[in-house]
C-alpha cells in the first residue's frame, strides 16, 4: 500500500503577516482595527444609550441621590474593567482555537474531553451547545433592542414623534440585515469611521458634562460600589441588571474574535473604546446629579437642544453597526455548527477571499430580521426589551467562565491555585449579574431562554440523529478491501474515466459504490473512495488537505481534510490530487461524482433515540442543503443513488 502522499503548498491564515517591513504590518494592524471597530464593538458601544437609563428609571427606579449616583457609577467602572478588559481582553481570548473565538471554538479546545463518556464530560460539551445556542437569542434581541432605543429620541425631543417609532424602527432593520449579503468586509470598512466618530463624541460629551460636575470622578474607589450595594439592599442587587447592560457585548467581542485577530480588537479596545465608554457614563452621572428631576435619558440629557435631532440619526446609524456584532457571531456560530457535527448542512456564502472567517449565511440572516421585527412589534419599547436581554447574555457568560477554567485546568495545565483563584473571581461577578437578571425571567427573560433551550434540543438531536445513522450504514456496508478482491477476481468490465464515491469513513464501502455496480454491472477505470472530514481546528492549510492511500486495481482512498471555519470543495480537491500527481491517470474535467441520497424511515423498534427526535431529524435532515450543493459538486457530473435507510 502506498504511503500518504502530502500537497506541498502553504496555507494562508487570516490572522499571520509573513511578509512586509514592521511599517507595513502596523499600518495593516490599525487598517485591520478600524474596521473591527465598525463590528466587534457595535454592541457595546451603543450600551450608553439605555444601561444608565434602566439604573435609575427602569422597572426597578433608584432614588436619585448623590450616594446611588456614585454607586453605580463606580460597579459601571469596575464591571468594565474586571468583565471585559480583564476577563474578556486579557484571558478568554487567550483560549482561542487557531485564531478562532466564540464558545465552540471553546468547547473545541476541549477535544479529550469531548470524546469520553462520563458524566462530568457530559455537563461540559451540553453546558458549551447551549451557552452557544443562547447567543441566537442575543442575535434577535440586540438588533431590537439598539435600534428601538435610538429611534426612541424623536420622541425625546418631539413627544408627537412617538406614533412613528415602531414604524421606523422596523425600516432600519430591513436595511440592516438586506445589507449583509455585501459582507463583514465592506460592512466594517464603511462602519469603522463611523464609530471611531461615534466614541470620539461619546468622550467629549462627557467630558463636558464631567467638567461641570467633577464629583463623580470619585465613583473610581470601589468603596462607592460596596457602599452601594450595602446600603441599598434588594433593590441594589437588582440594579446590577441594569449595570450588566454595560458589558452585554463582551461575548459578541469573542465571538467576533476569529473575523480580524486579538491585536487590533484589543488595541481598539484601550485605545479609544473603554476611555471613551467610561467618560460618557460619567458625564451622564453629573448630568443626573446635576438635573435629577429632568435627566430621565441621561444620554440625550448630555446633548444640546439643537443637537438632539442630528444625534438622533447619528444614534439610529450606530446601533445599526451595534446589531453587526451579533449578527457576524451568529454567522460564525453556524459554520462552526455545520462543520463540528451539530446542525444539518446550510448555504454558507464566502464574502472576502483574504480573510476566510468573513462569511454571510442568507437562511440565518432573514430568520434573525423575521424574529427582530416580531420582538419590536411585541414589546413596543427599549425598555421592556432590557428585560429579555440580560438574561441570555449573563448565562453564556457563567458558561464561558466554567469552560476557560476547564481548558486552563486540563489543556494549559496552569497552577491549580491561578486556576481555581481566577475562575472564582469571574464566577462571582458573573454569577451575581445572572442572579440579578434571573429575577427578569417572567417579564421577558423566558424569551432567550426559551430560544436557547430549543436549538440546544435541535443540535443535540441532530447530532445524536446522525451518529445513529451512520452506525446502522456501517452494519450495511461491505469491506472495502473485500470489495477491490472481489471486483478484481470477478472481471467486472471497467470504462474510461474516474469516479469519485463519497463515503462517510470507516472501512466499509460507501452505499452508492455498491447500488452503482448491482444496477449498471461496470465501473470506472480509476474509482476514488473519498471522504471530507472536519478537524478540531479552525483551518487546515493545504500541506495537510490531502492523503491519498493506492488500494489497488484502480481503487484509490482519499481523505480531505478541513477545518471548521471552511467550505469543502470537493472538484478543487481532486484538481490538486491531479496536479501533484497523487492518482494515476485522473483526468479533473472527466470525472462523475456519486453520492446517495438517503429515505430515512424511523423506527421506534430500532431504539437509540425517542421516535419523535427521530422523526424531527428526518425532516431537518430532508430540508437540509443538498451534500452536492455543500461539497459544490458540478450539478452536470453528479449522481445521486437513492437509498432507503431504517434506524
Amino acid at each position: 500500500m502506498a504511503q500518504p502522499d502530502v500537497i506541498p503548498t502553504t496555507a494562508v491564515g487570516n490572522n499571520e503577516t509573513t511578509t512586509g517591513k514592521t511599517e507595513d504590518s502596523l499600518r495593516r494592524l490599525f487598517g485591520i482595527g478600524l474596521t473591527a471597530l465598525g463590528v466587534v464593538y457595535g454592541d457595546i458601544g451603543t450600551s450608553p444609550l439605555y444601561a444608565l437609563r434602566a439604573c435609575f428609571f427602569g422597572d426597578t427606579p433608584l432614588a436619585v441621590t448623590h450616594e446611588n449616583v456614585l454607586g453605580v457609577l463606580s460597579l459601571i467602572f469596575w464591571a468594565l474593567i474586571v468583565v471585559i478588559s480583564i476577563k474578556y481582553l486579557l484571558f478568554v481570548m487567550r483560549a482561542d482555537n487557531r485564531g478562532e473565538g466564540g464558545i465552540l471554538a471553546l468547547l473545541a479546545l476541549l477535544d479529550p474531553c469531548r470524546s469520553r463518556t462520563g458524566w462530568s464530560c457530559v455537563i461540559v460539551v451540553t453546558l458549551g451547545i447551549f451557552g452557544a445556542a443562547l447567543l441566537y437569542g442575543d442575535g434577535m434581541i440586540t438588533p431590537a433592542i439598539s435600534v428601538l432605543s435610538a429611534v426612541e429620541g424623536l420622541a425625546v425631543a418631539t413627544p408627537a414623534l412617538q406614533p412613528t417609532v415602531i414604524p421606523l424602527t422596523i425600516v432600519v432593520l430591513i436595511a440592516l440585515f438586506a445589507f449583509q449579503q455585501r459582507g463583514t468586509e465592506k460592512v466594517g470598512r464603511v462602519f469603522g469611521p463611523i464609530m471611531v466618530f461615534w466614541f470620539v463624541i461619546l468622550a467629549v460629551m462627557g467630558v463636558h458634562a464631567i467638567l461641570d460636575n467633577p464629583t463623580v470622578l470619585q465613583a473610581l474607589n470601589p468603596l462607592h460600589a460596596i457602599h452601594f450595594l450595602l446600603s441599598n439592599g434588594h433593590t441594589g442587587y437588582l440594579v446590577l441588571g441594569g449595570v450588566f447592560l454595560v458589558v452585554t457585548g463582551g461575548e459578541a467581542l469573542y465571538a467576533d474574535m476569529g473575523h480580524f485577530g486579538v491585536a487590533p480588537i484589543r488595541l481598539g479596545w484601550f485605545a479609544l473604546v473603554l476611555p471613551a465608554l467610561l467618560l460618557n457614563y460619567f458625564g451622564q452621572g453629573a448630568v443626573v446629579l446635576s438635573h435629577p428631576n429632568e435627566a430621565v435619558h441621561p444620554f440625550y440629557n448630555l446633548v444640546p437642544g439643537w443637537a438632539v435631532y442630528p444625534m438622533v440619526a447619528l444614534a439610529t446609524v450606530v446601533t445599526v453597526i451595534a446589531s453587526q456584532a451579533v449578527i457576524s457571531g451568529a454567522f460564525s456560530l453556524t459554520r462552526q455548527a455545520v462543520q463540528l457535527g451539530y446542525s444539518p448542512r446550510i448555504a454558507i456564502v464566502q464574502t472576502s477571499a483574504e480573510e476566510i472567517g468573513q462569511i454571510y449565511i442568507p437562511k440565518v440572516n432573514w430568520a434573525l430580521m423575521v424574529a427582530t421585527i416580531t420582538l419590536v412589534i411585541g414589546f413596543g419599547s427599549s425598555t421592556a426589551l432590557t428585560a429579555a436581554y440580560g438574561v441570555a447574555v449573563s448565562l453564556t457568560m457563567v458558561i464561558t467562565t466554567v469552560l476557560v477554567f476547564f481548558v486552563m485546568w486540563r489543556r494549559w495545565r496552569w497552577h491549580p491555585l491561578i486556576v481555581v483563584g481566577l475562575s472564582l473571581l469571574f464566577l462571582v461577578v458573573d454569577g451575581t449579574f445572572l442572579g440579578a437578571n434571573l429575577y427578569k425571567v417572567a417579564d421577558g427573560g423566558w424569551l432567550p431562554l426559551t430560544v436557547g433551550g430549543s436549538v440546544l434540543f435541535l443540535m443535540l438531536t441532530w447530532r445524536r440523529g446522525h451518529d445513529l445513522l451512520e452506525a446502522r450504514i456501517r452494519e450495511r456496508s461491505l469491506s472495502l478491501s473485500r470489495l477491490v478482491t472481489d471486483i478484481r477476481d470477478s472481471g467486472v468490465l471497467r470504462i474510461p474515466g474516474t469516479a469519485v464515491f463519497l463515503s462517510g469513513g470507516g472501512d466499509g464501502a460507501p452505499v452508492p459504490l455498491l447500488h452503482h455496480l448491482k444496477l449498471n454491472q461496470v465501473l470506472h477505470r480509476t474509482a476514488i473512495i473519498l471522504t471530507a472530514m472536519t478537524e478540531e481546528v479552525p483551518r487546515v492549510p493545504a500541506s495537510r488537505r490531502l492523503t491519498v492511500e493506492s488500494l489497488g486495481s484502480g481503487f484509490y482512498r482519499m481523505y480531505v481534510r478541513y477545518g471548521f471555519m471552511q467550505t469543502p470543495n470537493i472538484p478543487v480537491a481532486i484538481r490538486l490530487c491531479h496536479d501533484f500527481n497523487l492518482v494515476d491517470e485522473i483526468e479533473p474535467d472527466n470525472v462523475t461524482y456519486y453520492l446517495g441520497r438517503n429515505t430515512l424511515l424511523p423506527m421506534e423498534s430500532r431504539g437509540g433515540m425517542r421516535l419523535i427526535r427521530k422523526r424531527l431529524f428526518s425532516f431537518i435532515s430532508s430540508n437540509s442543503m443538498a451534500a452536492s450543493a455543500y461539497y459544490q459538486l458540478p450539478p452536470g457530473r453528479t449522481i445521486e443513488l437513492g437509498v432507503q435507510i431504517e434506524y
